[in-house]
């Protein structure tokens, strides 16, 4: 099988294409015949050489999987061949207290996938049955490898997190990505008022096409809370998903409503955050930060895409030979949405 490894991480980081043989299995793991794999920030980061810590030697990168099962251990019963499939990025162990609370995204003995282990940048990838979910033989395969991350994530965030309702208003930062696209659109399902903040002047309409009430075009200079407060007769927003940390965080900070609620959940690159915590105390805020998507979560969202209530957006696909094209659109803020690597 073809398999894409990162050789060497840097500012351009360099690749080999290898012919390796399928993995064998253990007892409990599922061989996946993997049709795409989307791209995440945490991906570029790890290409970068940001982020070391933990990350394997010459690494299969890629968490965001969708595949056919191709072949199964002797203790498999969750799963049988043909099966269609998407991931969570941690192979969980199932027994520690997160697994048995259905938080295995937080799994004491977890292993991130594509980072600890070797993911979906490849023709086939071996997980243990725990990291995988069932969808439905009619669902595009294409699109179902973002279900879990970006958009469990966002859900998760939303829903679960933040606990956003009916009626509330919600800004998002970083609208026009990954996260952002679909936030929006879980945010709109939820029946909220959603303001969107994007840098590009491109992906305006696209992301008012999503539900966005009100597409915020922000730049260094533009301070967006101010905008926040005038379209919410300055009150503010109930809740931030905040999509980028660093570079927004004291903006969406400040749009904030009395008690409102901030989630981080993206944090594209190294910037840390200034914050007065008489501020925090103030304003009542609730500022919290999380990640990752249970398989609860998960198949919640290949509910909501089967009814059309989200639309899952990948806007690209490369081939896994031309990984670098993919790597420099997203350094250079050039997609929308998801874009994924097909082996």
């Amino acid at each position: 099988m073809k398999a894409l490894v990162l050789e060497k991480p840097g500012e351009l980081p360099e690749f080999s294409l290898e012919n390796r043989d399928i993995p064998a299995l253990g007892s409990k793991d599922v061989l996946v015949k993997v049709e795409a794999c989307g791209i995440c920030y945490h991906d570029i980061l790890v290409m970068q050489g940001v982020l070391r810590r933990g990350v394997k030697d010459r690494v299969v990168l890629g968490h965001e999987i969708s595949g056919t099962v191709s072949d199964i251990g002797s203790d498999v019963s969750s799963f049988k061949t043909g099966d269609k499939v998407v991931s969570i990025f941690t192979e969980p162990c199932g027994y520690c207290k997160y697994c048995i609370e259905d938080m295995e995204q937080r799994c004491v003995n977890g292993k991130g996938i594509g980072h600890r282990i070797d993911g979906g940048f490849a023709e086939y990838v071996k997980l243990h049955q725990n990291a995988l979910v069932e969808i439905s033989q009619d669902a595009d395969l294409k699109a179902a490898c973002i279900y879990g991350c970006p958009i469990g994530v966002a859900y998760n965030a939303i829903n679960d997190v933040a606990k956003l309702k009916p009626g509330e208003t919600v800004l998002i930062t970083g609208a026009g990505g990954g996260l952002g696209v679909h936030s929006v659109q879980i945010a709109k399902a939820i029946g909220a008022n959603v303001l969107a903040i994007t840098t590009s002047y491109e992906k305006v309409d696209r992301i008012t096409e999503l539900g966005a009430d009100d597409v915020i075009l922000s730049d260094e200079e533009l301070d967006f809370s101010d905008v926040a407060m005038a379209l919410t007769s300055d009150e503010g927003v109930n809740v931030v998903i905040e999509n980028v940390a660093g570079l927004t965080f004291g903006k969406s900070f400040r749009s904030l409503s009395q008690f409102g609620r901030m989630v981080i959940v993206g944090a594209i690159g190294p910037l840390n955050i200034d914050l007065n915590p008489a501020e925090l105390i103030f304003r009542d805020a609730h500022l919290i930060g999380t990640g990752g998507c249970t398989r609860k979560q998960l198949k919640t969202i290949a509910n909501m895409v089967q009814t059309n209530q989200i639309r899952p957006v990948v806007s690209r696909t490369f081939k896994l030979e031309d990984v670098l094209d993919a790597y420099k659109s997203m350094r250079n803020k050039e997609t929308f949405g998801r874009i994924a690597l097909t082996p």
